[in-house]
């Protein structure tokens, strides 16, 4: 069987999985364990506090420090669309695509990595190569932080990382970070005929996601004049708004679901200021004339780095000569790169797919893609094998 056919064979095995991020991964991630096991690698398995999920954590070659990482996270996002040609757990190869959700993103570079370890752990001599497949990035990077947390308390110091999200196989060197946010409100119900008797969670709510918004657009004058991304400045996306049980009753509970993706630590801190010195003297304060128990809470869940672009990386030099590229490129899309370029390590983004067809109908990765994600890991095995 050809790397190719077995790399094809692979993803139809991952994407049966359905590891939406509301669900266990530990059937794929076992599956992954045995996959390196059986091609000679060192396995670990870091389970989260519920034991519902888990990172995986890989190595062949020698026990040394310098190591380069392959990572990729397990999670996918929901396939509710109503529009899927086919089961979207049911990967289907049409016309040089293959489809299914987690195809692209990123599933497809998952599969790349385990159908070529049995070939790279008899070549890889000149320093690790390790494989991390991680859980719950769709919402907020939490394997990843743990995953990090472990390989600290570990002391293992690897040197390089590719993050093998969706890039259509280009080099990105920076991303920004990523912010997410669930704020909830609690009033008091009563009937809709009296609005002024209780206090309405929703309308609170609505201040709030204005307010965001009035943000969202100061924040484009605070874009730094030599910004790269696209667009330059830090976002802020109002995600979701619920709360409420009728027409005709007062809410007396409300959410809203938001993100925001900065640019700098500045807008970041910026922003959460804002939101709390309107929470605290504007929103609270007027909730709480009416009803002294209304409240107003933010749960983090999750602040993760974003990718900083620096002069020196070996990462980035390495990618280089591996596929060819004469450059590197900024996207505004999160990943888990910042989490390890926290770590100590040098970093980039690289891997097959496009990330316009992640969180939608009909996800694919082309057979191109991976023919040269392939490349580039058989590249890579021979320059470890070099020394």
């Amino acid at each position: 069987m050809s790397k190719l056919d077995d790399t094809i064979q692979s993803l139809n095995d991952l994407i049966a999985f359905p590891t939406v991020s509301s669900d266990s991964n530990l059937e794929m991630i076992d599956y992954l364990a045995n996959r390196l096991d059986s091609a000679g690698a060192r396995v670990d398995v870091f389970h989260d506090e519920t034991g519902t999920k888990a990172n995986l954590f890989a190595t062949i070659g020698p026990e040394v420090d310098g190591g380069i990482v392959l990572s990729g996270h397990s999670d996918v996002v929901p396939a509710l669309e109503a529009d899927w040609t086919n089961d979207p757990f049911d990967m289907i190869k049409r016309d040089g695509k293959l489809y299914g959700r987690g195809a692209c993103d990123m599933k497809g570079f998952i599969a790349a990595c385990v159908a070529m370890a049995p070939g790279l752990a008899g070549r890889v001599t000149d320093r690790p190569l390790h494989f991390a497949f991680t859980y719950d990035e769709e919402v907020g990077c939490l394997g990843a932080q743990s995953l990090v947390d472990s390989l600290t308390a570990r002391a293992i110091r690897p040197g390089v990382a590719i993050i093998g999200e969706p890039t259509e196989m280009r080099i990105i060197e920076g991303h920004k970070g990523c912010c997410e946010y669930t704020t909830r409100f609690e009033g008091l119900a009563g009937h809709g005929s009296a609005p002024e008797r209780g206090v309405n969670a929703v309308e609170y709510a609505v201040r709030y996601f204005s307010r965001l918004l009035d943000l969202r657009e100061q924040l484009k004058a605070r874009a730094p004049g030599d910004s790269k991304f696209d667009p330059p400045w830090t976002t802020i996306n109002p995600g979701s708004l619920k709360g409420g049980v009728a027409h005709n009753v007062i809410a007396d509970h409300a959410t809203v679901e938001w993100e925001m993706r900065p640019v700098t630590d500045a807008d970041a801190a910026f922003v959460r200021e804002e939101m709390r010195a309107y929470v605290t003297d504007v929103l609270l304060p007027a909730m709480q004339a009416v009803w002294p128990e209304a409240s107003i809470s933010t749960e983090v869940i999750g602040e993760v780095a974003g990718l900083v672009p620096t002069d020196v990386n070996e990462a980035r030099r390495m990618l280089m000569e591996l596929t060819g590229a004469n450059g590197a490129d900024l996207v505004p899309f999160g990943t888990e790169a910042g989490l390890f370029q926290e770590m100590g390590m040098d970093v980039v983004v690289c891997g097959p797919g496009s990330i316009a067809q992640a969180h939608k109908a009909d996800e694919f990765v082309s057979l191109e893609q991976m023919g040269l994600c392939l490349e580039m890991l058989e590249r890579l095995g021979d320059r470890l094998a070099a020394g």
